[in-house]
């Protein structure tokens, strides 16, 4: 072999490591012969003087691409045993296979150059301590990736060239297959086509991903697998939200062409590493698409508007599409002190409430929050208000004038278009009248021709790019109808909220929560679409409990009688005068209690003259209740019930001392009384 004599006894009694690799797992499966050949370097480091027991074959890489970049275990596992001195030799089927980067090379040349270590391939030895040799896997690692590059351009050109005649094959998602002459077609299993429309049903009744997946529980979904062993193959499973938008963000249903959806970004973190990620485009900048290509699902106007209601359901993008919940405002309403949205909180018993409390803390002294019911209502009541026979009138010349300002509108790209025809047609009856055998001439109107086909072609495109800019007016007659039986679709039990709040869309534009002093009165900005605004103040909604609150004069009364007063006989008095509770019932014993309890009203005293509780004669003895209340029941202590059930001692001097006597002469509560000396038997 070519420098044989750079080998030395220090390179033989470290390892030598065989490095082989294919780009991919195709490769591998199918180029064994290569595989086979990389392996046989085992061999021929034996016979190059290196112990069976010394060679070592790092194989991790095998199927990974050797762009720079692309994270290999095994390159990695090589580059740490030649910095730790551990590899004699690198042995590899060529020096271009160690990386297709010229810096990886480079890299790994220089650390072994620094730790001894050789490069071994078929065209002889390689010492990159040696000036001539460093140069020579500098040079290949160079030509490699510049051949990488070069193979890739031609490639990619090839197939940008097939994708813009819609000829480059791709695989197709379910629903479509390729026919025999290439074409593609809609799959013949009607299951297959079944599901794909029924998909596109769903999605146009419910307007969410998530309402379609659950559309489909306990059904199964076709789906196109992708490489392995079921290439190709239709494959059966549960429709999930990611499936639900990759048919509905794909336009091959809707009968286009379309190649460059996606690329690919690479970003290096921190610590150098290099990670490529795979983003998509916006439509603008797909390099190919091409409308009515095959026959679709959907037409290209129903993708578009698909399309525009998952934008408008992106919470993460600050969308607030309408849901199920009873908010009437959800999503539409704001706060008109900090004019963030207000967010919605359901409380026990699902009342929801609209409340300006963010976590940035960053609320005014002006932020307010309401009762969802109460601004709903107000709302709700001004949209059916405001369809009267004078507003539909007024709402209906509106639409007349809207209806104007876009024909106004496209009037321009419309002359336009006809101008551009004229000339086509012009440029075409030119170039038929010119003889044939005067073939400069006929060269040059040709051209005239070909150029005035295409600005009417661009002047035709920018006609239909004005149209869908302008949104879709409906006609005078829906409008009529809309308005007439609005009101009875509104109320109708089958309508769900979010339909209210869709209704509710589509005439109001958001609801501001205005500031008001007064903590009674909520004051409401709504802005209709068509830009005009009106204001309504309206009562806060009772709560529940302060609803049920017994009546002031009712409390009053209770304030000033309780103190000399049972609860039975002022609850007489109370119902003498015509009160009621809270409840609008009549008082009684329990309702004064409750009260006095409530508003923290004193009772009058249970005891007469010469009589305490139970709980003052144990504080006075310095015993527990227990004790008051077992001399009560032994017949010890004479006491009453009274008003509230307690019991009431009959106290005086006499029978304190006596009481006091019993507690010192007692065992169990005096200490003194008891036994210090033990016990004889």
């Amino acid at each position: 072999m070519n420098g044989e004599r750079k080998i030395t006894s220090s390179h033989r009694e470290r390892a030598a490591v065989i490095y082989p690799r294919q780009s991919a797992m195709a490769q591998v499966r199918q180029h064994t012969e290569s595989a086979r050949s990389q392996y046989a370097l085992a061999d021929k480091a034996a016979a190059l003087g290196w112990p069976r027991t010394s060679i070592e074959v790092t194989g991790a890489d095998l199927g990974v691409s050797g762009k720079r970049g692309v994270p290999r275990e095994g390159f990695t596992e090589l580059v740490t045993r030649v910095c730790s001195g551990d590899a004699g030799a690198i042995f590899g089927i060529e020096i271009t296979r160690l990386a297709r980067s010229s810096a990886d090379v480079a890299r790994l040349a220089e650390f072994a150059r620094i730790t001894g270590t050789l490069l071994i391939g078929p065209d002889g030895v390689c010492d990159p301590a040696d000036v001539n040799d460093r140069v020579l896997p500098g040079f290949k690692g160079t030509m490699g990736e510049m051949e990488l590059h070069v193979m890739a351009q031609r490639l990619h050109a090839s197939k940008r060239a097939a994708a813009g005649r819609g000829e480059l094959r791709t695989p197709l998602p379910a629903g479509y297959v390729h026919d025999d002459a290439g074409d593609i077609v809609i799959d013949p299993g009607a299951g297959v086509q079944a599901a794909i429309r029924d998909l596109s049903a769903a999605f146009a009744a419910c307007g969410s991903a998530y309402g379609v997946a659950g559309a489909f529980a306990g059904r199964r979904f076709p789906l196109r697998a992708y490489g392995g062993a079921w290439a190709g193959q239709l494959r059966w499973g549960t429709l999930t939200c990611a499936r639900v938008l990759g048919v509905l963000k794909n336009a091959c249903y809707a009968g286009a062409y379309v190649h460059g959806r996606y690329t690919s970004r690479r970003t290096v973190d921190p610590g150098g590493t290099v990670h490529t990620t795979i983003t998509g485009r916006p439509r603008a900048e797909w390099p190919v698409l091409i409308n009515d290509h095959h026959e679709g699902y959907i037409t290209w106007a129903d993708y578009l508007a698909s399309e525009a209601k998952l934008a408008a359901s992106r919470t993460n993008a600050g969308a607030r599409p309408p849901r199920e919940g009873g908010a009437l405002c959800q999503g539409i309403i704001y706060c008109g002190s900090c004019g963030k949205p207000l967010r919605t909180s359901y409380h026990t018993g699902a009342r929801p409430a609209c409340e300006c409390s963010r976590a940035d803390r960053l609320t005014t002294p002006a932020c307010r929050s309401v009762a969802a019911a109460t601004v709903g209502d107000a709302v709700a009541g001004m949209l059916l208000d405001s369809l009267t026979p004078e507003q539909v009138a007024l709402a209906l010349a509106a639409a007349d004038e809207v209806a104007g300002r876009h024909q106004r509108a496209s009037r321009a790209a419309e002359l336009a278009v006809e101008r551009a025809r004229y000339e086509a047609d012009r440029a075409e009856r030119a170039f038929s009248q010119v003889e044939p055998e005067n073939r400069l001439v006929a060269r040059s109107l040709e051209a005239r021709w070909e150029a005035r086909l295409t600005a009417l072609a661009e002047a035709g495109q920018a006609l239909q790019d004005a149209r869908d800019a302008l949104p879709p007016l409906p006609g005078r007659a829906e409008l009529e109808k809309l308005a007439a039986g609005l009101p009875g679709l509104w109320h109708a039990p089958e309508t769900s909220s979010k339909d209210r709040k869709r209704l509710l869309r589509t005439l109001i534009a958001d609801v501001a929560l205005l500031p008001e002093p007064g903590q009674a009165k909520v004051r409401i900005g709504i802005r209709w679409h068509t830009g005009a605004t009106d204001e309504l103040r309206v009562t806060r909604a009772i709560h529940t409990g302060t609803a049920r609150r017994s009546p002031s004069p009712a409390v009053e009364m209770i304030r000033q009688l309780s103190p000399v007063t049972p609860a039975a006989e002022l609850a007489r008095q109370l119902n003498a005068a015509g009160m009621v509770t809270g409840n609008g019932r009549p008082f009684d014993a329990k309702a004064v209690q409750w009260i006095r309890h409530a508003c923290h009203i004193p009772a009058p005293a249970p005891c007469h003259d010469g009589e305490i509780s139970v709980a003052e004669a144990a504080r006075q003895l310095g015993c527990s209740t227990g004790v008051i209340y077992y001399w009560i029941q032994a017949g010890q202590l004479d006491a009453r019930r009274g008003p509230g059930n307690r019991l009431c001692i009959t106290w005086n001097y006499p029978i304190q001392a006596a009481c006091r006597d019993r507690v010192a002469a007692s065992g169990h509560l005096s200490p003194a009384a008891r036994r210090t000396a033990p016990r004889r038997r």
